[in-house]
């Protein structure tokens, strides 16, 4: 619906929140899915700037997450601290930085890796 909002309105003084609601949306889809409805905007320029910026931003979110969680893993490693396949798939598998900031925090003291988990 996004995809033929941006088409109609193309001309609105509005497009420019129709675009970020659709590049918001694209982003949260599948890439191939993604890229089958991007195609039909393709004649809107202004889209193609919104959809770079997103996916631009959302590519340093992820680099940001995969580099705390491996930040974590490295300093347990170093520290000495066992690292259970458990654990490290649970750091791995997070993707809230939020998250990853206070469990790289921890990790930097804990004496195990259940202590980086700890909510007490």
């Amino acid at each position: 619906m996004a995809v033929f909002s941006a088409i109609t309105h193309s001309n609105d003084h509005d497009i420019a929140a129709i675009l970020d609601a659709l590049a918001k949306a694209l982003l949260a889809m599948d890439a191939n899915a993604a890229a089958v409805f991007a195609e039909f905007t393709t004649g809107l320029s202004h889209f193609r700037g919104i959809v770079a910026e997103s996916f631009r931003d959302e590519g340093r979110i992820e680099g940001r997450v995969e580099g705390r969680a491996e930040d974590i893993l490295r300093i347990l490693t170093v520290r000495g601290v066992p690292v259970p396949d458990e654990a490290r798939q649970r750091v791995t598998a997070c993707t809230d930085l939020a998250v990853l900031d206070v469990w790289f925090e921890r990790a930097i003291t804990a004496l195990t890796a259940d202590a980086v988990f700890d909510e007490s």
